[in-house]
């Protein structure tokens, strides 16, 4: 069997279909998180809190957070799957490619946001 077919597209898939719906569902949760804190520790208004929120946040950004995800999704993937087919046997061996793997994603994830900053930027979003 093909290990690129059976391990690593699967895998690669999941996580550029599961991490926009994640990315969906921690925006939402903040959004509530913070309209409850703004509701009970600021007395204010959920009305005050969505006209305050629109002010504040532009449906662009979330749609910006929204088209980053899948690209941010198919880095992680492909630097965890790389590095977990080097993984030779022991545990020892699975920790350090995991943390390898761990350290590798966050840099790349770093950079590539840059390059859409960049790019967003240059476009005038």
């Amino acid at each position: 069997l093909d290990p690129v077919a059976v391990l690593i597209l699967p895998r690669v898939a999941a996580l550029v279909i599961a991490l926009p719906i994640l990315t969906f569902i921690g925006s939402m949760a903040g959004l509530y998180g913070g309209g409850l804190v703004a509701q009970f520790y600021g007395d204010m208004a959920p009305a005050i809190y969505i006209e305050r929120l629109h002010e504040a946040v532009s449906v662009t950004s979330f749609k910006v957070g929204m088209l980053k995800a899948p690209f941010m999704a198919l880095v992680i993937g492909i630097v965890a799957c790389s590095e977990g087919l080097r993984v030779q046997g022991s545990a020892e061996s699975l920790g350090k490619q995991t943390t390898t793997s761990v350290v590798k994603s966050i840099f790349l994830v770093i950079v590539l946001d840059g390059l859409f900053a960049i790019f967003f930027a240059s476009i005038g979003m």
